[in-house]
């Protein structure tokens, strides 16, 4: 990541202020181990400790994961937030004014954003206190919602009065002007009171700041809107909030799964449920930042939609976006007879995590509606079923997948393979702006294990100089990344013992920091006789990886050249995938 000389400079201010271990331990509880520290992973429900927190140079990295970082890096993973985001965390922690590090206009713009906040901040007290005055509005939410206390306190639960302009009129006796009120969201278009005679719900952003409200009737009305939702403001934008983010992301990083559901009263009733790992996309439609946002907690999302049309096509217009933010989506069905969650937690909570638990694969159950909706006895029923499942196998990335559900349409219909392959190929090639490509498809990114590999590689590398003669044979492209590739271009021709960042590699610190970390914690008692054979383990693995992904790699281009009758390419590949096979890792014996 790119920072300008203010933002670094405000990074080196909040990080002087701050020890790594405080900010850590406070969400993972951590234990002297020598110099530094140690815990069990946030990020994994290992039993044995081996999240290591380095203050001597100011990292921590988790060997379950292979995460690691500074406090900025763990706070955007243990919070689910953007790097900005994490560092606004850090300095209200660390006491620092991070506008004194922006351009003027950013000055404006940061200071404008902290009076629209106290504006918010000021509202969710008053309506508060609003709720504890008004006996109508404590009947509604505590018997006929059936909320109990804490989950009030929690969601911060509250009340606007009736009257026309009594939260204009308390805001203004504490200096706010009408502009800066109705640029928080807080008037509408007569100046007066947005919210009025409605249950309170405010909406938070991750870290648990109020950034506007979702307000209910408390008796509904013939003209009157149910739910009444702040506009998009400098705060909100109701596109990229989440619905009790900041109150679900710890229970979503346990469970390694988030549900979404429709509403953000089902939220606040799942919660009260004691199943907290749910939050709600604030009343639209399910867009990728949600979904990259909630990714950065866990790649498995349940969604909970309605199973009528609407609540269908919002389930197929997230399939594509799951797909290409990387995010397994599941489907949460609810037991017969109940319009939503929130009633299925009313008549039985274990009902909701029941249904939680059986969810099913998006496109599984996607097929599955459709299948309902159509007689598959006949040539029109088939027809338009088939259609209709043939543009959702479009949207998977993944031709074994599509195969998969191919085969599975065949059965269901009765129909051919090759036909519904035919037909496949015949949507595919009506995609006038989205021509097909007859390119060979790059390789997938490396995975998390193989990348844990190359740094225990380089780590054990770092600390014995005698191992790096199984590295020269090596190919630069075995290892992921320019920091990786710089430090093992460093390691072939320097024979030192490296216990800090080379000057030459001052552009890859922090990452050459954790890998030298886990060098000194895991390697570091080693004798030199076990690093040089781990070396030449780790070399063999890596190699067999690689030859792995060539050999795909050749393979997809084998496929595309007899596709296009290209016999000549066709058996230049076979040769090459042939002189693959026959090659063996080699690490030198010692």
């Amino acid at each position: 990541m790119e920072y300008t000389k203010d933002m670094q400079d405000a990074k080196e201010e909040i990080r002087s202020r701050l020890a790594i271990e405080d900010v850590i331990g406070d969400y993972v509880q951590l234990q002297r181990a020598g110099r530094s520290f140690k815990g069990l992973s946030p990020f994994t429900g290992e039993k044995t400790p081996s999240f290591y927190v380095s203050p001597e140079k100011n990292i921590w990295h988790d060997f379950s994961s292979n995460k690691g970082g500074d406090i900025f890096s763990f706070i955007m993973e243990v919070e689910g937030v953007e790097f900005r985001e994490a560092m606004e965390i850090l300095a209200r922690r660390a006491n620092v004014d991070l506008s004194a590090f922006d351009s003027k206009q950013a000055q404006q713009r940061a200071k404008k954003k902290r009076r629209l906040a106290e504006a918010l901040e000021l509202a969710t007290q008053y309506f508060q206190q609003s709720l504890i005055r008004n006996n109508h509005a404590l009947e509604y939410v505590f018997k006929k919602r059936q909320l109990s206390k804490s989950i009030v306190q929690t969601f911060r639960i509250g009340y606007a009065p009736s009257s026309g302009s009594a939260l204009v009129d308390f805001l203004t006796k504490k200096g706010f002007t009408r502009q800066e009120l109705d640029e928080a969201g807080l008037t509408n278009r007569f100046g007066g009171d947005l919210f009025r005679g409605r249950m309170t719900v405010p909406l938070m952003d991750g870290s648990g700041q109020v950034i506007g409200f979702t307000a209910r009737i408390l008796a509904d009305e013939p003209n009157a809107p149910k739910y009444l939702n702040t506009p998009q403001t400098l705060l909100f934008d109701k596109g990229r909030h989440i619905f009790g983010l900041s109150q679900a992301k710890e229970a979503i990083r346990t469970s390694d799964y988030a549900v979404i559901v429709e509403g953000n009263l089902d939220v606040v009733s799942s919660h009260q449920a004691d199943i907290c790992q749910v939050v709600a996309t604030a009343g639209t439609a399910m867009t990728e930042h949600h979904l990259r946002t909630l990714g950065r907690l866990t790649p498995h999302v349940k969604l909970a939609f309605d199973g009528d049309k609407a609540g269908l096509a919002a389930t197929e217009r997230s399939i594509p976006i799951a797909q290409s933010v990387g995010i397994e989506a599941t489907i949460v069905s609810l037991p017969d007879g109940f319009k939503d969650p929130d009633e299925v937690i009313k008549s039985d909570p274990r009902l909701w995590q029941q249904a939680i638990d059986k969810s099913e694969p998006i496109v599984d159950w996607v097929l599955k509606q459709y299948a309902t909706r159509e007689d598959l006895t006949t040539a029109g029923g088939k027809r338009r079923f088939t259609d209709a499942a043939i543009a959702v196998i479009r949207s998977l990335h993944d031709s074994v997948e599509q195969e998969h559900y191919l085969q599975l349409i065949a059965s269901r219909t009765g129909t051919s393979f090759e036909g519904l392959q035919d037909k496949l190929a015949g949507v595919i090639d009506e995609q006038t702006d989205k021509p097909l490509k007859k390119a060979v498809q790059t390789v997938e990114p490396v995975k998390p294990d193989s990348e844990m590999r190359q740094d225990s590689l380089l780590a054990v590398a770092a600390v014995e100089p005698s191992a790096r003669e199984v590295l020269r044979d090596l190919p630069i492209d075995m290892f992921s990344g320019p920091a990786r590739q710089a430090l093992f271009e460093y390691l072939k021709q320097n024979r030192e013992v490296v216990s800090e960042t080379p000057s030459s590699l001052k552009n890859y610190n922090d990452s050459v920091k954790i890998i030298l970390f886990k060098a000194d914690t895991r390697y570091g008692q080693w004798s030199d006789k076990d690093r040089y054979f781990e070396a030449a383990r780790l070399v063999r693995q890596l190699i067999t990886e690689h030859k792995q992904q060539q050999k795909q790699q050749l393979t997809d281009a084998l496929r595309i050249a007899e596709d296009d009758g290209d016999d000549a390419k066709a058996q230049q590949i076979r040769q090459q995938i042939n002189d693959l096979i026959k090659e063996t890792p080699r690490a030198k014996k010692r």
